[in-house]
């Protein structure tokens, strides 16, 4: 029991750096250093702004939803594959947190409500058995995958900052969901589908507002 709650201790603590808007460590390049920063007009801006904070808290529900599921996993193999999706995913944590910084924006004020929920949801997820565990992390990266392509769309083209940012993103996360399904994911039921879209709708409204 004191061994878990050491984890559950240190799994606070990475919450709340997670979390935080002064995370800017990552172990991979930042992918939009090499690209060039053009003027964009008030309204560009504050869309760009407003996009990247959204995908920032998109990287910490993924960061909670992982750890969450790392802590709970019933099989060594999961539990390790959670906690390298989660390293990967604090690489986009940072790219994300130094964009906004560039661009004069903020984190979400709501960030820490969000990474609870996810980090709960994960540890359910794990407790109710990997092929499960799996399955949300499959589902929830195709999902970020439709959703960052969407993304991509309606960013300013001026933005070759935030579109590398989002590029680099995109191909993790397809990753992790191919390696979840390679994994043993099972499938979801189409009603958990598309309750998880609501979620992501709801987050992804207020994200780009506060």
């Amino acid at each position: 029991m004191s061994k878990f709650l050491d984890k559950l201790i240190v799994e606070f603590d990475q919450g709340l750096k997670s979390s935080s808007s002064n995370f800017l460590n990552s172990n991979r390049p930042y992918p939009a250093d090499k690209e060039e920063d053009y003027d964009m007009n008030e309204f560009e801006k504050n869309h760009s702004t407003s996009l990247m904070r959204v995908n920032h808290t998109g990287e910490v529900c993924a960061q909670a939803l992982y750890r969450g599921q790392g802590l709970t996993a019933k099989m060594n193999a999961t539990r390790e594959q959670m906690k390298q999706a989660a390293k990967e995913e604090l690489d986009h944590l940072a790219w994300c947190n130094r964009r906004l910084e560039e661009l004069g924006g903020s984190t979400s004020i709501l960030n820490p409500i969000w990474y609870v929920m996810s980090f709960s949801l994960g540890a359910l997820a794990g407790l109710a058995g990997d092929k499960l565990s799996l399955a949300f992390v499959e589902e929830t990266e195709n999902q970020v995958v439709a959703h960052l392509s969407k993304h991509m769309e309606r960013i300013s083209p001026k933005d070759k900052k935030s579109e590398a940012i989002i590029k680099q993103i995109r191909i993790d996360e397809k990753q992790h969901a191919e390696k979840a399904k390679e994994a043993g994911a099972s499938e979801l039921s189409e009603e958990l589908k598309k309750l998880m879209a609501v979620v992501a709708k709801v987050m992804t409204k207020t994200s780009y507002q506060i």
